[in-house]
């Protein structure tokens, strides 16, 4: 076989793309071209390269040995060839109207985005935002598509799959009203943590899961009062209840930033967890990508 003195890169993403999506359709869908131009595109790759390269199984194009051994060179070139040409650029954020997509908790909802529209309200009046909590299983897949720019949150699955930069460590503690029998104790004791109704509280936080299911594996079984979806009506149910919740640090303190609450560290070992912003090495040198994780960073990290 010989090759070409020149490869056609556009038969290069063509390639990768058939890999990620395993459909022809989906390819031209995604890459703006008809189907018969991909079916064409393909035809050139398998005589260039000399094998199959995908057969289709199951209503999937399914990659061959050599595709295989050829995608990760071939990605890893694209890559660079997109990072270097978007090396230079800088990124307009004053007058930029880009939308950015972030994946976080609930959670991560009421720690990051408060901060973050403060500061683009500011210097970057036009850049619009929007929030998807995307499962962990897709969330690699939907950073290299560029269908997310960043995931934040604890995430520590991803750390081999990604580019991150660890923003904080964080613990959890308790909180209950101010005026609850047990808020003038110096001490709450595990007795008296376990004796209290709690609220439990069923997060998509990935790091409220690890923290419940560590409890479960220490044998810690408290009285459950309530459940709830989410963290926003906790400090709503506390000040008018006996209640007590576990919940992240930075959160309790930002419930508590007028007062009312008493915050306590548990008397539970469970260890802090990891929180990290997270992008794909794809976008590592992306104008717009590089901006917004460098002020995340810069905003949140401790």
């Amino acid at each position: 076989m010989t090759l070409p003195r020149e490869i056609d890169l556009n038969l290069m993403r063509v390639f990768r793309a058939i890999y990620e999506e395993g459909s022809l359709t989906t390819v031209a869908d995604k890459l703006g071209l008809t189907q018969p131009a991909i079916s064409y595109s393909l035809g050139r790759l398998r005589e260039l390269l000399g094998d199959p390269l995908f057969v289709r199984q199951r209503h999937r194009m399914e990659p061959t040995p050599a595709a295989r051994r050829l995608f990760e060179p071939i990605s890893i070139s694209l890559d660079m060839m997109h990072n270097a040409v978007h090396s230079h650029l800088v990124f307009d954020a004053a007058h930029s109207r880009r939308t950015f997509r972030l994946s976080m908790s609930d959670l991560g909802e009421m720690a990051f985005l408060p901060p973050l529209c403060e500061y683009l309200g500011v210097h970057a009046p036009n850049v619009r935002v929007e929030v998807d909590p995307v499962s962990m299983d897709e969330t690699v897949d939907a950073l290299r598509q560029g269908e997310l720019d960043l995931a934040i949150g604890h995430l520590a699955n991803l750390n081999p799959l990604t580019q991150h930069d660890i923003l904080f460590r964080e613990a959890y503690v308790g909180m209950v009203r101010e005026e609850h029998p047990f808020a003038g104790r110096r001490e709450v004791t595990r007795d008296d943590f376990l004796s209290m109704p709690h609220i439990l509280v069923g997060s998509n936080s990935n790091a409220h899961r690890l923290f419940e299911d560590l409890l479960l594996a220490q044998g810690v079984h408290r009285k459950v009062a309530l459940r709830v979806p989410h963290f926003t009506v906790v400090p709503d149910i506390l000040e008018r209840s006996d209640m007590v919740c576990a919940i992240p640090h930075r959160i309790a303190r930002q419930f508590n930033r007028h007062g009312g609450f008493h915050i306590f560290s548990l008397p539970i070992d469970v260890p802090p967890s990891d929180v990290a912003v997270h992008w794909h090495r794809r976008y590592e040198h992306e104008a717009s990508n590089r901006w917004l994780r460098e002020l995340v960073i810069r905003l949140l990290k401790e």
